[in-house]
Formats: structure tokens, C-alpha cells, sequence
């Protein structure tokens, strides 16, 4: 995909949604007594159960206030899904939001809306915003920060990055890059509220470019660079760009 402006459908009234599911995630995180499994259910009064669920991470049953985890998948994966679904359960609950989800969308962008609002309910609560703070006034809103976030908040860089972009309001994409098929590509991204573009996952990056540098030097960079879209559009942006075990951790602010 080429650069595009983030999606507009509606993109206040989204904004305004995430907003209010990231304070419903905030308060509960407040009120944990710890940062495990077990306290994120224990504090909805939730029961966890474990079991081979397929290609299913987990699921709420509302009905009986089970939280189901995929007994298959590492503990990072199963933390965020636990967080996810908790996710689900304070959206439930919340008869405003979700009124107001069924009156914006339908059909799949509603599913579509819901699993995105509880992706950043679950990033709220594994990534506390005081850790946010932390880290990006120590490091700035750069690529080493992704990294610092991901193993302090004991989360994935994917839900690192979007928890960062979340917290950051100057227009920045934030990305994680690799090259699993041999070639080095955008993995992950995630963009702030007030970027006008996105990087889409699986976007090459250009040989020279300081992601490119950083991972074939293991030299961590920041200059000023470009956006590095398909369309091979060559906007100016200032790049930081961290590599770690085969991965770089990249951020990019407009110039």
C-alpha cells in the first residue's frame, strides 16, 4: 500500500471512543493488586481457564464471568489476550460507549471497531502510563524507547509501539522492522492521532535507509531521513532506528 491518510471513517468519533475505552482501562488498572494474570481477573471477579482453544487466543463469557486463555501460547500472548478480554468486559459495561459504537458502525466495522477499542483497553492496562512517561523522558519518543517500554511493561514491541503512539500527541509512526523472509520490512506500526499517514505492515525498506544501516551495522541511528512508502513518495522525516536481536526498532517524526 502506498502513503494514504490514516482512515476517516469517522475518525473523531473513533477518537473519541478510544479515548473513552483507554480511561475505562486506566481507572481498572488502577485498582489492580498486582500485575499478573490472575489480578487482571481477579479484580473483575473473573475466573481464568485455561485449554487448548485452536487458533483462538481466548474468549469472556459474560454469562458466567469466565475469562478462556489459549493454554498453547506463550505467557505473553496469554497476558495480553487476559488483558484484552477484560477489555471486553469494561466495554460491556458501559452502556454509553457501546450505544454509541452500534450507532457509528455495523456489520464487521463494528466487530472490527470493538476488537481495535479492546486492543487499546489491553495495551492501558499492561503498559501503565507513568511507565509511558518514564521511558519517553528518558529516551524521547525515538526507536530505543519501544524497546525499553516492551521488556519494563513485559510485553510484546507490538504492543509497546501502540501503547507509545497512544501516549504521544506530535504527529510520529512508530515501527517495528525485521526480515523473516530474508528481506527487511515494516512488521508492525502504529501511528499518533495527529500523523497524517500510516506505514503499512510488510513495506520494504529502501537499501541506505538508517533502518537499513541499523540492522546491517547493529549501530544504533537517528538523522534526518524519509517516510519510507511503497509508493517510493520520499516525504522528509527525522528517523531513529534501534536495532536488537535481528529487529530495529524505528521511530519517525514529520520534518
Amino acid at each position: 500500500m502506498s502513503a494514504r491518510p490514516v482512515s476517516a471513517v469517522p475518525v473523531k468519533i473513533f477518537e473519541a471512543h478510544k479515548a473513552r475505552m483507554r480511561d475505562l482501562a486506566r481507572n481498572y488498572a488502577r485498582g489492580l493488586k498486582g500485575r499478573d494474570m490472575e489480578a487482571f481477573a481477579e479484580h473483575l471477579g473473573a475466573k481464568l481457564v485455561y485449554m487448548d482453544l485452536g487458533e483462538r487466543d481466548g474468549a469472556f463469557d459474560p454469562d458466567h464471568n469466565v475469562i478462556l486463555v489459549n493454554s498453547s501460547v506463550t505467557r505473553e500472548r496469554q497476558r495480553f489476550t487476559v488483558a484484552h478480554e477484560v477489555s471486553h468486559a469494561l466495554l460491556l459495561g458501559d452502556e454509553d460507549l457501546l450505544s454509541d459504537l452500534h450507532d457509528a458502525f455495523d456489520g464487521d466495522d463494528l466487530e472490527n471497531a470493538i476488537e481495535t477499542l479492546c486492543n487499546v483497553g489491553a495495551s492501558a492496562i499492561l503498559v501503565p502510563d507513568e511507565l509511558l512517561r518514564a521511558c519517553v523522558e528518558r529516551h524521547g519518543a525515538t526507536g530505543q524507547v519501544i524497546a525499553d517500554i516492551a521488556r519494563k511493561a513485559e510485553v510484546s514491541a507490538q504492543v509497546a509501539l501502540y501503547a507509545l503512539a497512544d501516549f504521544v500527541r506530535t504527529p510520529a509512526i512508530f515501527a517495528v522492522c525485521g526480515a523473516p523472509g530474508g528481506a527487511l520490512v515494516v512488521q508492525a506500526s502504529a501511528a499518533t492521532s495527529s500523523m497524517r499517514y500510516s506505514l503499512s505492515s510488510g513495506t520494504p525498506i529502501p537499501s541506505g535507509h538508517p533502518i537499513d544501516t541499523a540492522y546491517r551495522t547493529g549501530l544504533a541511528i537517528e538523522e534526518a531521513s524519509f517516510f519510507p512508502f511503497r509508493s517510493g513518495k520520499r516525504m522528509p522525516a527525522l528517523v531513529s532506528a534501534y536495532p536488537l536481536r535481528g529487529r530495529v526498532y524505528a521511530a519517525f517524526e514529520e520534518r
